[in-house]
């Protein structure tokens, strides 16, 4: 398993913005990053000063998202609909994105599915469940 640090994270969000804005070639993984970057040009300037970005903390009570942490989650429901894993995300995903008539909607609701699944995996010690986050993602789009 791919367990990359914090400063790993942060550097590639930063080196895919520099790459992109010089029209550079991108890896795929880079490709599908560097679209979810421009959904959300509200962080731009996070990814465009890498050193800052290696020191800046983000302070949920200050009310802050952690950009690096919202594009990583992107990017993960991403790889996850691309080879269906857990099985059954691609569909409540797709079920989701149809419901809200906008992928990137469906995602941030996904999100919060992931989130809680993985906060709950950590609580109780034990691996995720695949499960609960389809169903979370299924009542998300079953749900007005």
């Amino acid at each position: 398993m791919f367990t990359p640090s914090q400063a790993d994270v942060r550097h590639f969000f930063c080196s895919v913005y520099a790459k992109n804005k010089a029209n550079q070639p991108l890896e795929a993984i880079e490709t599908i990053a560097s679209q979810w970057m421009e959904e959300h040009p509200e962080y731009h300037h996070d990814f465009s000063d890498g050193a800052l970005a290696l020191e800046k903390m983000y302070d949920v009570e200050d009310g802050k998202t952690n950009p690096f942490l919202h594009l990583s989650m992107h990017l993960s429901i991403s790889e996850q609909c691309s080879i269906d894993q857990p099985r059954g995300i691609r569909q409540a995903v797709e079920l989701l994105t149809a419901k809200r008539d906008s992928l990137h909607d469906a995602h941030h609701e996904a999100m919060d599915c992931l989130g809680q699944m993985v906060w709950e995996s950590q609580r109780a010690g034990r691996p995720p469940d695949g499960a609960v986050y389809i169903d979370c993602v299924q009542r998300h789009a079953t749900r007005d």
